[in-house]
């Protein structure tokens, strides 16, 4: 969410209900808030294509990001890692001449290099979901109120670094500690909804009726 921040405007307009500070007027970023930031993951496809997304999404608004979603699900074959992972330089001239996506060579790159990093994972893990689960930061080292102030502080955690140090040890590229830190905010492993946003107690109750020593 902190490199998803674009806007200091506040959750209620109108008849609209209380949303995160972050969330500006438009639909599609109501949306995306409403229904998806901060509910657990465990679909690895999904999964793939967040942390990607997320890479993408580094120096610019994530609105952005949003607007081109289809985009770059079309030229990245769904983000299904075995097709992305086959991906050889004519897909990287193809990417870079699509209008539709962030033309970023080394971005790009890193989503290809990534996928073949992730099959190398799922060598030795079950899923790519049981895999980032283990990152799930404890209760006790989280705020015991979530604000607006502690979000704007908090770009970073323990586990996030410790994610994104692992990762970099296995070859992947773009996961810094801040944009592993929003990785987790977007699937679930951090909820960090305000206290008062209309969402918050739903991906709450989505958290608690999901077991990820299942997966």
């Amino acid at each position: 969410m902190n490199q998803h921040v674009q806007s200091a405007n506040t959750e209620v307009a109108g008849d609209s209900p209380p949303r995160c500070f972050w969330v500006d007027g438009s639909q599609i970023y109501r949306d995306y808030h409403d229904s998806e930031w901060g509910y657990p993951v465990h679909d690895d496809r999904c999964l793939f294509e967040k942390i990607c997304l997320e890479g993408f999404q580094s120096g610019l608004s994530w609105i952005t990001i949003l607007k081109k979603r289809e985009s770059f699900r079309a030229g990245f074959a769904n983000f299904e890692l075995q097709q992305v992972a086959r991906f050889g330089e004519k897909d990287v001239e193809r990417l870079l001449k699509d209008a539709g996506i962030v033309r970023h060579r080394g971005k790009i790159e890193a989503a290809i290099n990534n996928a073949r990093c992730a099959e190398k994972l799922l060598e030795s893990k079950d899923s790519l979901a049981a895999y980032f689960w283990q990152f799930e930061p404890s209760a006790k080292s989280r705020p015991k109120t979530i604000t607006r102030e502690s979000l704007r502080a908090m770009t970073q955690c323990a586990e996030s670094l410790a994610l994104s140090k692992d990762l970099k040890k296995r070859g992947w590229k773009f996961v810094g500690p801040t944009t592993m830190y929003a990785f987790m905010q977007a699937m679930g492993l951090v909820n960090d909804h305000e206290e008062g946003c209309h969402v918050r107690q739903a991906a709450l109750a989505a958290r608690q009726q999901f077991d990820p020593h299942s997966l």
